[in-house]
């Protein structure tokens, strides 16, 4: 997996994606140039440099709340629906998930394409902690990828964006010719019936085309699928929907509901290639 990666301090001093590779007995990635940067003793590596970056990414509380809602199952046939876009594709070669959170997705899609390997990025270290974790193909890498990706040119099979920000043109560059982005978003309707009681943060209806644009000139579609279910979901459940997302940060307090609320989960998964 250190084949695939690139050396920041390089990408930034020289726009070259100088390979890094691993020195085992040092615990650390190193370039040609003698740039090293450590694994840490949680198992991921920071590729951050330079000044310190403005994303702040999920707190170590929502991604507990997070680990809590997916181990129950609740977005199982979202993983499903992302594992199957990129299957359909690619079932070899790396596979980045971007904004990678608990790791779940990649887990996922890994565990379905058996020679893969993974690298989970995200810009939040609570995240990455629990990335290195989360399958034994996978690797965890601290990094903005708004800054750009620490990433080889035409390393990648498949990038993976789920309720993720992304950075098209920087992923373009990174994938291989015949490689897939896999991007899932919620569609207006995603969990609509809690919108209202709990003054949670709405899905801006101008998302698709904002993703159309982003996209244009790096990629074009290849496939658009909805995945619309009901889930019904305890107290609990609730409370760890609101809070594993940026609802959390904008709910207004405790709110009573029933035992169970049965609520919609709407979310369009999507796959594209390069543009020709």
């Amino acid at each position: 997996m250190a084949g695939v990666l690139a050396c920041p301090e390089c990408i930034r001093a020289h726009q070259d994606a100088a390979p890094l590779a691993l020195e085992p007995r040092d615990r650390a990635l190193r370039c040609g140039r003698g740039h090293s940067f450590d694994v840490a003793r949680q198992g991921y590596v920071s590729l951050l440099t330079g000044a310190s970056t403005k994303m702040t990414g999920d707190t170590a509380a929502m991604l507990d709340a997070r680990a809590a809602f997916q181990s129950g199952g609740h977005f199982a046939p979202i993983a499903d629906a992302v594992t199957r876009a990129v299957t359909t594709r690619r079932t070899d070669g790396p596979v980045l998930e971007i904004g990678a959170g608990t790791g779940y997705y990649l887990a996922r899609a890994l565990d379905a394409a058996p020679p893969a390997v993974g690298i989970g990025l995200d810009v939040a270290k609570p995240a990455v902690r629990r990335c290195a974790r989360a399958h034994p193909r996978a690797a965890a890498v601290l990094a903005d990828a708004w800054r750009g990706l620490p990433i080889r040119d035409g390393a990648l099979a498949c990038v993976l964006s789920v309720f993720a920000p992304r950075n098209p043109g920087e992923i373009a560059r990174a994938l291989a010719a015949d490689g897939c982005f896999v991007v899932a978003t919620p569609t207006e309707r995603h969990l609509g019936e809690l919108i209202e009681p709990l003054g949670m943060v709405r899905v801006d209806p101008d998302k698709d085309r904002r993703l159309d644009a982003a996209m244009a000139g790096h990629f074009e579609p290849v496939d658009r699928t909805l995945v619309e279910y009901p889930m019904t979901l305890a107290g609990p459940d609730v409370a760890h929907v609101v809070g594993m997302g940026p609802s959390a940060h904008h709910t207004a307090g405790a709110v009573r509901l029933p035992e169970s609320v049965e609520v919609t989960a709407s979310v369009v998964v999507g796959t594209y290639r390069l543009a020709a």
